[in-house]
């Protein structure tokens, strides 16, 4: 009996100690800024116009990477689009910036003409940038939830919630829901958005929808060109703004930039012919863009997001507007200086 009793109580310990040794589950590795923007990035609907001699058989809808041509001077974009041999891989620029409480996603969706093809009062620019914003609540999960939106349709934000969104509307109104459509490249339910033919506003699909022609979008490591004016399945690169030598690090190329924020752009190439004008420096990269009748100041839609969202949106419990990381604020003294002296763009 006692030797018996012995052998349970020194079972009973062994189990113990094997329990208190065993090795835990490896702790999963929190989700890289590259992942989250690509499991966020929407899948994208491009209405494309073939018609007329700017629209290049629709190459000039074909969104694309700001260097698309080599080099960072914006000011022969316009030109090389209808060069042979233009690569128009589809690219689209992202930056993470984040609080405590929220994740916040910029995306820019580039285009090297914004082009018209009739002449009753309608103008065209080289070099067109619009993009989206996604606010994603850290909630403890690996990619968070996305609880609401905000577009760049030429100067004016639009903003949207998914559906059975916590967030409502705040000073703005909410325009619309923000729709998810799975991906046949990945296991994601993704937000759609869509830009409209030639002048390119960006809103939440259907708000803008692909009308004949178009182009499907979908998020990814590769760039691929579309096979022509109505392809329904390219996918596109993600690209930091961030990277080096990359989008940011030339904001003070002159070739690029005509001021912070501001792509350069020219009349060369036949811009305007035909039209009526073409406009000069007339297009913002996301620190640049503005909505002049809201109150958020220019380029606050990516470098002070926080505040963007908090003005925008009504949101319950804790919105942080502290950063634990935005890259933007190591410029904030030329930014604040930029958004007083820059000169007003009508995208």
């Amino acid at each position: 009996m006692i030797r018996a009793a012995l052998r349970t109580t020194t079972a009973a310990v062994l189990g113990l100690t094997a329990a208190v040794v065993a090795p835990a589950a490896p702790a999963r590795a929190a989700v890289g800024h590259a992942e989250l923007a690509l499991r966020w990035a929407p899948i994208h609907h491009q209405d494309v116009d073939a018609t007329g001699t700017h629209a290049l058989g629709g190459r000039s809808d074909y969104l694309t990477a700001v260097d698309f041509d080599g080099d960072f001077n914006g000011r022969n974009n316009w030109d090389r689009t209808g060069q042979a041999g233009a690569d128009l891989a589809a690219r689209v620029y992202y930056s993470v910036v984040e609080t405590p409480t929220h994740w916040y996603l910029t995306y820019l969706f580039f285009h090297p003409r914004d082009w018209t093809d009739h002449p009753f009062g309608e103008t065209e620019h080289e070099n067109d940038g619009e993009g989206a914003l996604f606010a994603v609540e850290r909630d403890g999960s690996p990619y968070g939830t996305l609880r609401g939106a905000v577009t760049v349709a030429h100067s004016d934000f639009f903003s949207y919630t998914p559906a059975g969104s916590s967030w409502t509307s705040g000073r703005e109104s909410v325009d619309g829901t923000l729709a998810f459509q799975s991906s046949p490249h990945d296991a994601f339910q993704h937000p759609v958005t869509a830009q409209e033919a030639q002048g390119h506003g960006l809103k939440a699909h259907p708000q803008y929808r692909i009308n004949g022609d178009g182009v499907v979008y979908y998020p990814s490591t590769v760039a691929e060109t579309p096979s022509g004016a109505n392809d329904r399945d390219v996918r596109y690169q993600l690209v930091d703004i961030f990277a080096p030598g990359g989008l940011w690090a030339q904001r003070a190329t002159s070739s690029l930039f005509a001021h912070l924020g501001t792509f350069a752009g020219d009349t060369t190439g036949g811009c305007g012919q035909g039209t009526w004008s073409c406009g000069t420096n007339s297009a913002n990269a996301p620190w640049g863009w503005d909505d002049g009748n809201d109150l958020p100041g220019r380029g606050e839609i990516a470098t002070d997001p926080a505040k963007l969202a908090a003005e925008y949106f009504a949101v319950p419990g804790t919105l942080s507007r502290s950063y634990t990381r935005n890259p933007y604020t190591g410029a904030a003294a030329a930014l604040k200086a930029a958004a007083r002296t820059a000169p007003r763009v009508t995208d």
